[in-house]
C-alpha cells in the first residue's frame, strides 16, 4: 500500500492540480482505493444522509469505451483509474440505518434517534426532485474534493471531469434511477505536470456586506 506522504494540509491544498497526463503504466491497488473512498466519506452530508456512490473503473477495455463518452479525455484511458461518483435522489431511504448505526455506536440516545428519523421521513420524501438532485450534487462535491486531497496526500494526481455523456454512462453502467452521475475523477501517477494556473484575488470573491 502507498505511503501517505508527511505534508500540512495547507501544502496538499496548493500543490493539488488538476492532472491530465498520466502513467498508464502505473497501477494503484483495488485495497488502497476503497482505503481512499472510506477515509472521503468521512465528508459531511446533508442530514449525514450520505447520497454518494461510487463506481471504480480499472478494467482498461471499460477505460477506453468510458473515454468514447467522456468527450474523448484522455486520462480516462491513462489513469489507473476513473471514479465515478453518483448521487442518490432517494437518499432519505437510508435513514434509520444511518441513525440506527450513530444509537448503535453510543453517539446518541434513542429519543434523538427516532426524532430524526421522523423528521427526515417528515420532509426528504416530499422534496422535489430538482431539490433531492440539488442535495446530493452539493455532497458529491464535498466528497470528491476530499478524496481528490486524500489522493495527493497519498502522493497521485487527480482530475475532475464533469464533461462527459451522462445518459450514455447511464446505459453504459445499467444505472438505476435512482442514482444519477455527477463527476468522473481520474487518478494516478502524473506523466506530465499539471498546468499552473491563478485564481481571482480575495478582493474580486469577498462580498462587503456593510
Amino acid at each position: 500500500m502507498q505511503t501517505t506522504v508527511s505534508k500540512s494540509l495547507s501544502e496538499v491544498i496548493k500543490e493539488r492540480r488538476s492532472v491530465r497526463k498520466y502513467d498508464s503504466t502505473y497501477k494503484i491497488s483495488q485495497e488502497e482505493i476503497n482505503d481512499m473512498l472510506k477515509e472521503a466519506t468521512q465528508a459531511p452530508s446533508s442530514s449525514n444522509l450520505q447520497p454518494w456512490r461510487f463506481i471504480v473503473i480499472q478494467d482498461q477495455e471499460v477505460k477506453k469505451e468510458l473515454r468514447t463518452v467522456a468527450n474523448n479525455q484522455e486520462q480516462v484511458e491513462t489513469a489507473s483509474a476513473v471514479i465515478a461518483v453518483l448521487g442518490d435522489k432517494e437518499m432519505y431511504k437510508n435513514v434509520e440505518k444511518v441513525y440506527r448505526s450513530a444509537y448503535d455506536a453510543g453517539f446518541m440516545d434513542e429519543t434523538n434517534m427516532n426524532r430524526l428519523i421522523e423528521g427526515t421521513n417528515k420532509t426528504y420524501p416530499f422534496a422535489s426532485e430538482e431539490v433531492l438532485k440539488n442535495i446530493a450534487s452539493f455532497d458529491a462535491g464535498l466528497v470528491s474534493m476530499q478524496l481528490m486531497l486524500i489522493a495527493k496526500n497519498r502522493g497521485y494526481d487527480t482530475v475532475p471531469m464533469g464533461g462527459f455523456d451522462k445518459e450514455k454512462f447511464v446505459k453504459m453502467f445499467n444505472i438505476e434511477d435512482r442514482l444519477f452521475p455527477i463527476v468522473l475523477i481520474s487518478v494516478g501517477k502524473a506523466a506530465a505536470p499539471a498546468f499552473n494556473t491563478t485564481r481571482l484575488p480575495l478582493e474580486d470573491v469577498l462580498i462587503d456586506y456593510k
